[in-house]
């Protein structure tokens, strides 16, 4: 899929051209019915010069070639978010696509600000792609923490930790018992711990979700006065910005779970 998106298959959109196939076929059926070879080499005479200079072409990229790989891009680029989008319910679902849906809304009005280069917009459009792929992965992070969350019985850790400080008191330094004691309070308390970082980084990455909902929005109103690309970008790369500090966050707290036995797979 990357392959495909990065390099546009100009020549075999030309030849696999359904105008294109049929009439060639027609030619070479026409030329076999009537035993006339000389249509034959007309034909392919054609068609090698066709497929010479029209993927080259400009004017037809922008009326056939693009339209179409835009097409294709876009459903390749569903399927493998729907795949994605698996581990989230619904309603996280359904913010994703509308993330899309006005994504494509700023593709759509910033292609018809004529202020805006075709070059200079593709760099920028670029980092609004950027910024879904991070709102999927800090949601499908965020689903996973708050599932593991609630299968964590904190009242009755919290009654653990106050069992384990009560036998750690009753004994002395020397008591078996209450060195163990003392072992198992540690580990409860690190979990605690780590229940609190979890949920500082929860509220976090849910702010910046909203964060980049509420900019798209606010992108997508402004658009259509701006007079360069750079105002864009400066809104984009502020947003990129916090996107890399949730993620160290998240990478942070993943190896903390993994530390204490608990964490799966990355963010």
């Amino acid at each position: 899929m990357d392959t495909f998106l990065e390099k546009r298959p100009y020549l075999r959109f030309a030849f696999s051209n359904p105008y294109n196939l049929s009439l060639l076929l027609g030619v070479l059926g026409a030329s076999v019915l009537t035993m006339n070879p000389l249509l034959a080499l007309v034909a392919i005479g054609a068609e090698g010069l066709w497929l010479l200079h029209a993927p080259e072409s400009k004017r037809l990229r922008h009326l056939l070639w693009d339209p179409r790989f835009e097409k294709l891009r876009t459903a390749l680029e569903t399927e493998a978010r729907a795949e994605r989008l698996r581990p989230l319910g619904q309603p996280e679902r359904d913010r994703v696509e509308q993330l899309v849906a006005r994504q494509q809304e700023i593709r759509r009005l910033a292609g018809e600000n004529p202020s805006f280069t075709g070059d200079l917009l593709r760099g920028e459009l670029v980092k609004t792609d950027r910024l879904v792929h991070a709102f999927i992965d800090m949601a499908i992070t965020c689903a996973r923490y708050e599932q593991y969350l609630e299968s964590v019985d904190v009242d009755g850790l919290d009654k653990d930790r106050m069992r384990w400080e009560k036998l750690a008191r009753a004994g002395g330094e020397r008591d078996p018992q209450a060195e163990i004691a003392r072992k198992n309070l540690a580990v409860i308390l690190r979990r605690l711990e780590k229940m609190k970082e979890i949920r500082r980084y929860l509220d976090v990455a849910r702010g910046q979700l909203a964060l980049i909902e509420n900019s798209f929005q606010l992108i997508a109103d402004q658009i259509v006065t701006m007079q360069s690309p750079q105002e864009l970008s400066g809104q984009l790369d502020e947003l990129l910005d916090g996107v890399e500090s949730i993620r160290q966050t998240a990478a942070d707290t993943e190896r903390m779970l993994n530390a204490i036995g608990i964490g799966s797979a990355n963010p």
